[in-house]
């Protein structure tokens, strides 16, 4: 090329346009232009200054340029942001004879991702000359055509465009011919010979020119063609079509076949020079030739190739029309057949630039991907309209011509929906319109945004006494809707106070699994409730957690044998010691034998029996089954001894049952040596029988009231248990059973439910018990030596009477 400028002035001036670049905004877009041909590493433009980007962002944010199907024409040096020419540019290889050519080069940089759409203009260059059809053209003219005849040439044609492409023709110096070089529409009149001047084959049988075609290119670059011109006898009449230019619109790809137009041409000789033979123009191109074919003697001319409007829009035919005389003559004309679109191409679908996966958490707006549509048809057939998948958390919105941005249109949930599969249709205006889809798999990320959740907010366990240290009472488990770390919960207990001890000191759970074990026995006596939280926490950044209660209520075992009151030196039993007059009546109260037990329910209901006399005598003494009161059961009488030892077994109800033994002394007195009572003392003791009375009275009152409240209580509690659903415990609940004791006037209640436990054979149950005292009959006498005792014996049955409706009252509280 600087060869072909010649001097330094003209290398400086085109390195001056090398350089030229243009930069402009229009909707976001910038603009550059380069020379076609340039050299390796021509620069083109500051484009990382030109888009706003700092020099060191542009590794960090991987900076790239696209550019479709174009290869690495363009590059962009990342240390100073210059986009420079790195390969050969060939406009004509690139755009044809297209007026406008530009590359589109797509700029991506990530974090965040944006994407920027760049043109760069291919400048035209002089570097095509004029080339003809062929190095030489060979006509055949008889000498007899008159003046001014005209013979159509077939022009030289210029790759370039532009200022480039203009054509300027000149012919050799010829006294017998000139050029008619048309200034307006060449199709309509083409390039041609003039006869100027007759021509005499005798004189000169053949002529020699030389046709030059320049464009108006700097440099201007030339393109010559040889005509050797054969001078014919005469043959006077050549044959002359209707119209010297046909115009014709074909639908491409119309079959083989099809007939395109026919021609007509005449000629006024007759015989043989009036018979006409049709043929392509010997400088018609190959391609032509393949799809089109013309009868030599009707003038039809049918397609035999494809026809492709996106490969070719127009075909200018020259067709020559031939007379069969010796000396043959023809005549010339052009058809020029349009190619009409048809909607044959459906629209191209490109998905780039995928940002996936999405976290849930994404914001509105957030773009997913880039997607280019094209179609190759033109006008309404090119328009291509996109939509998307209905009822999907994306739009589509459209950046740069054919280009889109899938985006995030409303917020996401993986829990509800963790994989979208949009589908993006591409629709031309076409009809019947043509489509395309692309599937675009959109996988939602998950963040720490449920924490872990138990079924129910809090949960009764119930444990029997004495367990083994270190079993499983039971399992906590928690769900979490989220996936793998944020999903994986760990357990661990809320620590407080419990006592003067450590929660941690009673029960742990494990981090994993979730099992609650006891650490050590527990003791009903000790602890009948133990509350507390177990928290669940997932792996996830922040970390998510929750708590759930755990109502640990410790059932009963019988692990305390009755204990008499008084407790006798050192806590061992104590012998009762008691003065009995010989002249007491049958059913008289003699003594008391008091215990109490640790337990409660059945473990602590206790029973007295009095052990038979040694040698099977019969005692003349009995003990009450359930108040521990010993009563005469006849008269005494001399024969009964004097010095009376009685061994009363005190019995719980548990299973198996644990006794005491109590030892009463009684000393059998006649009455004459039993001090008499005073009025006094009869009166006391008929005031105290007077009050015992009152007291008993009040006594059966509250019995009854709280009767009346503990079935009404019952009921409601029995409805609840029938409306709950069934536990998961291994044992269902039991009956209810209602034991009477008619022999000192005692009832109890006892209601036997089968819980889940840590160890134990045998279905273990909690029983409740009501107490009532029975009343012998009071002689004066002696009940006023026993006054304070009764006093007393009442206290403890009322408190007794209170422990036992804690007890009836506490299950139903329980339940609520």
């Amino acid at each position: 090329m600087y060869s072909i400028l010649g001097d330094l002035g003209n290398r400086h001036l085109l390195l001056f346009f090398i350089i030229l670049s243009i930069w402009k905004t229009a909707s976001g877009q910038v603009r550059y232009s380069v020379l076609e041909e340039v050299k390796h590493g021509t620069f083109v433009g500051r484009i990382a200054q030109d888009l706003g980007l700092e020099l060191e962002e542009l590794v960090p944010r991987l900076f790239r340029v696209a550019s479709k199907n174009l290869g690495d024409l363009l590059e962009v040096n990342l240390q100073n942001g210059i986009l420079f020419v790195n390969s050969r540019i060939d406009r004509e290889e690139l755009c044809g004879r297209s007026a406008e050519c530009s590359i589109h080069l797509e700029v991506i940089v990530d974090r965040p991702l944006q994407v920027f759409h760049v043109e760069v203009d291919v400048k035209d260059i002089n570097d095509n000359p004029p080339v003809f059809q062929g190095t030489q053209k060979i006509l055949f003219i008889a000498e007899s055509r008159p003046l001014d005849s005209r013979f159509p040439l077939e022009g030289a044609s210029d790759a370039d465009i532009g200022e480039n492409a203009l054509l300027t023709y000149r012919l050799s110096s010829s006294e017998y011919f000139s050029l008619d070089v048309p200034t307006t529409d060449q199709q309509v009149k083409p390039l041609s010979l003039v006869l100027r001047k007759p021509l005499d084959r005798e004189e000169s049988p053949e002529l020699h020119l030389v046709l030059t075609a320049t464009d108006r290119g700097k440099p201007e670059l030339t393109g010559t063609v040889q005509l050797l011109i054969n001078v014919l006898d005469a043959n006077d009449n050549a044959p002359v079509f209707d119209r010297t230019l046909y115009a014709v619109k074909l639908e491409e790809n119309v079959p083989n076949g099809t007939l395109v137009i026919k021609l007509n041409a005449s000629d006024l000789d007759e015989g043989l020079n009036a018979d006409i033979i049709y043929s392509f123009s010997s400088d018609a191109s190959p391609d032509i030739k393949f799809k089109f074919y013309i009868d030599p003697v009707s003038g039809e001319i049918i397609v035999t190739g494809h026809i492709d409007f996106e490969e070719r829009k127009t075909y200018k035919i020259r067709v020559e029309a031939t007379d069969k005389s010796f000396l043959p003559l023809a005549g010339h004309c052009t058809v020029l057949v349009e190619v009409l679109d048809a909607n044959d191409n459906p629209p191209v679908l490109t998905v780039t630039s995928l940002s996936l996966p999405i976290t849930e958490n994404a914001q509105p707006g957030t773009v997913i991907t880039l997607i280019n549509v094209s179609d190759r048809d033109s006008g309404a057939n090119g328009q291509v309209t996109c939509s998307l998948t209905p009822h999907v958390p994306f739009k589509l919105v459209s950046t740069f011509k054919n280009y889109y941005s899938l985006v995030l249109d409303s917020a996401l949930d993986r829990e509800s929906v963790a994989n979208y599969e949009v589908v993006v249709t591409a629709r031309d205006g076409g009809s019947p319109s043509l489509s395309a889809t692309v599937s675009v798999s959109v996988e939602v990320a998950d963040v720490n945004d449920n924490a872990p959740a138990f079924a129910q907010p809090e949960y009764t366990v119930f444990v029997k006494e004495n367990n083994p240290p270190g079993c499983h009472i039971f399992t906590v488990s928690a769900r979490d809707a989220d996936a793998q770390e944020n999903a994986l919960v760990s357990y661990s207990l809320v620590e407080r106070r419990v006592g003067e001890r450590a929660l941690s000191s009673y029960v742990s759970v494990h981090a994993e699994s979730g099992k609650v074990y006891a650490l050590q026995s527990l003791d009903h006596e000790e602890l009948e409730l133990l509350q507390f939280q177990v928290s669940a926490r997932d792996a996830g950044v922040p970390p998510l957690g929750s708590n759930v209660t755990l109502q640990v209520f410790v059932l009963d075992e019988n692990d305390n044998a009755p204990a008499l009151l008084p407790p006798g030196p050192g806590g061992g039993p104590s012998a009762v010691s008691q003065v009995v007059s010989r002249s007491v009546d049958a059913g008289h109260v003699v003594a008391k034998v008091r215990a109490v037990d640790a337990d409660s329910g059945y473990n602590a209901w206790l029973s007295y029996e009095l052990q038979p006399a040694a040698g099977g005598a019969r005692s003349p003494f009995r003990v009450g089954l359930y108040s521990g009161e010993i009563s005469t059961t006849r008269a005494l009488d001399e024969a009964d001894a004097p010095r009376q030892r009685l061994l009363v077994l005190v019995k719980d109800h548990g299973e198996p049952a644990l006794t005491a033994t109590a030892t009463v002394l009684l000393s059998l007195e006649d009455s004459g040596q039993a001090p008499k009572a005073s009025s006094r003392a009869l009166s006391g003791a008929a005031g105290a029988e007077t009050a015992l009375v009152d007291v008993n009275v009040y006594l059966i009152v509250a019995i009854c009231a709280v009767s009346s409240l503990l079935v009404l209580t019952l009921l409601l509690y029995t409805a609840l248990r029938c409306s709950a659903p069934p536990s998961e415990g291994a044992c269902g609940p039991g009956k209810p059973r209602l034991v009477c004791s008619s022999a000192v006037g005692s009832w109890s209640y006892s209601q036997e439910r089968r819980q889940r436990v840590c160890s134990g054979e045998g279905p273990p149950k909690t029983d409740l018990m009501a107490f009532s005292p029975s009343l012998p009959p009071f002689p004066g006498a002696e009940a006023i030596g026993k006054q304070q005792d009764l006093n007393v014996d009442h206290c403890s049955e009322v408190s007794l009477f209170i422990f036992t409706l804690q007890l009836f009252t506490a299950p139903a509280m329980f339940e609520a």
